[in-house]
């Protein structure tokens, strides 16, 4: 069949993937200044609360990424569903998109309520565990919005409507700042509650985030239309088996992904508490450049997943080469940037008065050439594990990312850390070894499945 795609050039392409993808990469880099802001105004509290508060989040992450493995599958089934024109199959996959967020939730309170005891079985400090969960039994609340965020930004992307997913992210982020200021600290009038008050700012902001968006998708005529919230107490137990069956390789791909990058944190804290601090700072760094490479990434899923609902083979492959071109020439300049100005990236989260400050900013000039090296990697492993999302394969995809994170990437950052001493450099340059790896076996996949459907021959 001929389509637009068909006719469409590559620089087309190009423009359409930036055109969708700079709001949502917007959003995503405002979510990250929600962390960032966190980590700074945590960071020029304490170093104990800012290895506390990495070690919180950094494992509060892992369990809430698993979750959200269902609200990011609503994203390829509502992209397919929408171009096909069936606007009650995409109804019907964010529906039970949020259903199994509110279960998962439900199921995961205990877990994440007994926090301080995990910590200490895997060698954390006390004083370090004990401040810990006290941040993580007030942030255990915020998982409830934040996954039902994930499911209506899902919808609003494949939608092509991702205006909205930013201005609540920036909603987010300015509340997230205010109510940082006022509770870390004790500023204006409010009592200084340290991380308790981050945590709070996290809950409190992850609620105005949500409420923005409902209120958007209720009252926004084109959005409305599509009834999300009407009769949503009905399940739909064939939707919901498909959400799951196409979500749960997703959150194990992502589990995968992140629980790496947890080990990490934990053996960063085997070392000491300033390299998990200054390991804290460099990561946050790097995340900030993935948020652009996670934006293109869902791009990808959405442009593929529409493609596939129009039966556009070349299409499909035009969505998936457009996000691949742009995430490589954002790296390159990344690259760069970590290379020549470590120090001033990594003095950015510090009070360089402070005792350490030399120590941190030394040592994390280090971990930054590391993760100028898995710049290139880490964005092309992302992008070609959401274009293989959009055209509905996960499970295969999920093999590969385990088998490259953890048989590949963890054992390496083990040994050269451990074994031959190199310590935390080792433990990163393990991580782009696992990167590697898994971004060369999905891109092998997808051009295997492309070669099948007979999309690069077309293309």
């Amino acid at each position: 069949m001929t389509s637009i795609s068909h006719a469409m050039p590559f620089r087309g392409h190009i423009k359409a993937t930036l055109v969708l993808g700079l709001p949502i990469i917007g959003s995503h880099l405002a979510q990250a200044a929600i962390s960032l802001t966190d980590t700074l105004m945590v960071g020029r509290y304490g170093v104990d609360e800012l290895a506390a508060v990495t070690l919180a989040t950094t494992l509060f992450f892992v369990i809430f990424i698993v979750g959200s493995g269902p609200a990011f599958a609503v994203m390829p089934l509502a992209a397919a569903a929408e171009g096909a024109g069936d606007v009650r199959q995409v109804r019907r996959a964010v529906r039970m998109g949020l259903w199994i967020s509110v279960i998962y939730c439900a199921l995961l309170m205990p877990v994440l309520w007994n926090f301080e005891a995990l910590l200490l079985r895997i060698g954390q400090r006390p004083e370090i565990a004990s401040l810990a969960q006290e941040y993580m039994r007030i942030m255990q609340w915020a998982m409830f919005p934040a996954l039902m965020i994930m499911v209506l930004k899902s919808f609003l992307a494949a939608l092509e409507r991702p205006g909205w997913i930013l201005w609540s992210t920036l909603a987010g982020v300015i509340v997230n700042a205010l109510l940082n200021y006022a509770l870390i600290y004790g500023n204006w009038g409010a009592p200084e509650l340290g991380v308790r008050g981050a945590a709070i700012a996290s809950v409190a902001t992850a609620f105005v985030t949500f409420a923005v968006l409902v209120a958007y998708t209720r009252l926004e005529v084109a959005v409305k239309s599509y009834e999300i919230f009407v009769r949503i107490w009905r399940p739909d137990w064939q939707a919901f088996r498909e959400v799951l069956r196409l979500g749960w390789p997703i959150g194990a791909t992502m589990l995968a992904e992140t629980g790496l990058f947890s080990a990490t944190a934990v053996m960063m804290g085997w070392l000491g508490t300033t390299e998990l601090a200054t390991h804290g700072i460099a990561l946050q760094i790097a995340s900030i450049a993935f948020m652009v490479y996670l934006g293109l990434s869902n791009v990808a899923t959405i442009r593929t997943g529409r493609a596939l609902g129009r039966n556009d083979l070349t299409g499909i492959w035009r969505a998936a080469l457009a996000p691949t071109v742009l995430q490589l020439a954002f790296a390159l300049i990344m690259t760069m940037l970590f290379l020549v100005i470590p120090g001033v990236l990594i003095g950015l989260f510090l009070d360089l008065a402070h005792p350490k400050a030399a120590e941190i900013v030394a040592y994390g000039a280090v971990l930054m050439i590391a993760a100028a090296a898995f710049q290139i990697v880490d964005g092309l492993q992302v992008v070609a594990l959401s274009a293989l999302r959009g055209i509905k394969d996960t499970t295969v995809p999920m093999v590969c990312a385990v088998f490259s994170y953890w048989v590949i990437g963890m054992p390496a950052s083990y040994y050269l850390a451990f074994v031959l001493g190199y310590g935390g450099i080792g433990i990163w340059t393990g991580l782009v070894i696992g990167l590697a790896f898994a971004a060369g076996t999905l891109i092998w996949r997808f051009l295997y499945l492309m070669k099948r459907m007979g999309g690069v021959r077309r293309g």
